[in-house]
């Protein structure tokens, strides 16, 4: 046997070709189980591409697997979406946290339960990459204390493949915590119904409440529904109040009030607020939490609001300026600074001498069209909103305009449509021969002749 590799160490690494250009980051690795006893193969990687595509990496391709890195021995890549067979198992997705049994080294006596932390692969005298370790948990059946981690040989190992109802989220959990909200929610995508639930469930209200914001509003809903109804309020109050007001349109009136009257009246006046507001306008895409201070406030005071981690960078990207109070709806709106003007100015200097208003703010019943148009003409990422006494009642930001603009399911990974971008579709390293086609069929030569045994075998 060759050097070991832990799979899981292995999820999001990024993936380079030969002459060092990242082509993706790895997300899993397939296992393909055997009829035999022999031990199952490892006969790939799954890495996520551009445009959140998984792809289908053989293992045959990767010439070097490291704690930095995994490179590939071509640039030419099968870009077909990857999609999961019937006698196939990801090692992330399906394996890890699952309740196994250890069976003594002697083979006698009864086993140990535990979960699983990782599956062990090397590469044996028929250069096929086998599992041969698999890292576990071991299961104590108490809150107070977490079990050891050990090792142990495939052979000792019960359960770890089939149907399980055991199957915990702790360690899948850690991995996605390493991830982007974004590329969070695309992993769930790709769990099972029960098991993303159950995943989503098991995190934190804040990270959960990021990756809502980045699900389709079916999935969205379907995970909002397998809480219980004072978490769901707990989580809503955690997202950004655009996105609880455009996920709470999603469900029933009837539950609608309840979420409503379940979150603290602070959190929940400014979700009632958007969502009176007509669909495809101003008012109904805004963020009601722009940075607001007054004119009295100093440089000094707005670098510090700006440089806060939970602001996003549109949201950061300038102040706004208005009379108290500070929260929307607002006093007077007198105009706002950017961040660039921010750092070209002395600390000590006030808000209220530095402002550009010049541009006209926006009435929440102006149509998306129009604030798109008016973003572009003057290369905005954020305008305001005011009402009619001039009072700022939040501001749109490019962001919000993108996710409007888009069809409603581009954030499914199920729509038929997204497989068909030429772009996602065009490497740059291959040649216009090189069409995608299915793991079986991928183009071979003399050289690759062990590669392609493996695809016919599969």
């Amino acid at each position: 046997m060759g050097t070991r590799v832990y799979l899981a160490r292995l999820a999001g690494l990024g993936v380079f070709d030969p002459n060092g250009d990242r082509v993706g980051r790895v997300r899993d690795a397939l296992v393909r189980l055997r009829t035999t006893n022999r031990p199952p193969q490892i006969v790939g990687l799954v890495a996520e591409m551009a445009l959140r595509r998984r792809i289908f990496l053989p293992i045959g391709r990767v010439i070097s697997m490291d704690a930095d890195a995994v490179v590939l021995s071509t640039g030419t890549l099968n870009l077909r979406r990857f999609e999961k067979r019937p006698n196939e198992l990801l090692v992330v997705e399906d394996l890890l946290d699952r309740r196994v049994t250890v069976m003594p080294e002697t083979g006698d006596g009864p086993g140990t339960l535990g979960n699983v932390v990782d599956i062990g692969m090397e590469q044996n005298r028929g250069n096929e990459w086998v599992v041969t370790r698999v890292a576990v948990r071991e299961h104590t059946g108490r809150l107070s204390r977490r079990g050891h981690v050990y090792q142990a040989e495939y052979e000792r190992i019960r359960n770890l493949f089939g149907p399980t109802d055991t199957q915990g989220t702790s360690n899948l959990l850690a991995l996605l915590e390493q991830m982007r909200p974004a590329d969070m929610a695309n992993a769930l995508q790709d769990l099972p119904d029960a098991r993303r639930n159950e995943v989503a469930a098991a995190m934190s209200d804040r990270t959960l409440a990021d990756v809502l914001e980045e699900l389709p509003e079916h999935d969205q809903v379907e995970i909002l529904a397998h809480l219980d109804r004072e978490r769901a309020a707990d989580v809503l109050e955690r997202m950004d109040p655009d996105d609880a007001a455009d996920l709470l349109a999603e469900l029933p009136k009837v539950e609608q009030t309840v979420l409503l009257d379940l979150m603290e009246p602070e959190e929940a006046a400014p979700v009632r607020q958007l969502m009176n507001y007509q669909e495809g306008t101003a008012g109904s895409v805004m963020t009601s939490e722009p940075v607001i201070l007054t004119p009295d406030g100093t440089v000094a005071e707005a670098l510090a609001r700006i440089r806060e981690p939970e602001l996003s960078p549109v949201v950061a990207a300038q102040v706004f300026v208005a009379r108290a109070p500070s929260a929307t709806p607002t006093g007077k709106y007198l105009g706002m600074v950017h961040f660039q003007r921010l750092l070209r100015e002395p600390p000590a200097s006030m808000l209220g001498g530095i402002l550009d208003n010049d541009l006209e703010p926006l009435r929440p019943e102006v149509t998306l069209a129009e604030v798109t148009k008016r973003m572009a003409t003057y290369d905005l990422v954020a305008i305001p909103v005011v009402d009619n006494s001039h009072r700022l009642l939040g501001a749109v930001t490019v962001d919000d305009v993108l996710d409007h603009s888009l069809p409603r399911d581009w954030r499914d990974r199920d729509n038929p449509d997204a497989d068909e971008h030429p772009a996602a579709l065009d490497d740059e390293r291959a040649s216009p021969d090189d069409e995608p086609t299915s793991r079986d069929d991928e183009p071979t030569s003399p050289d690759d002749e062990g590669e392609a045994d493996e695809r016919v075998e599969r």
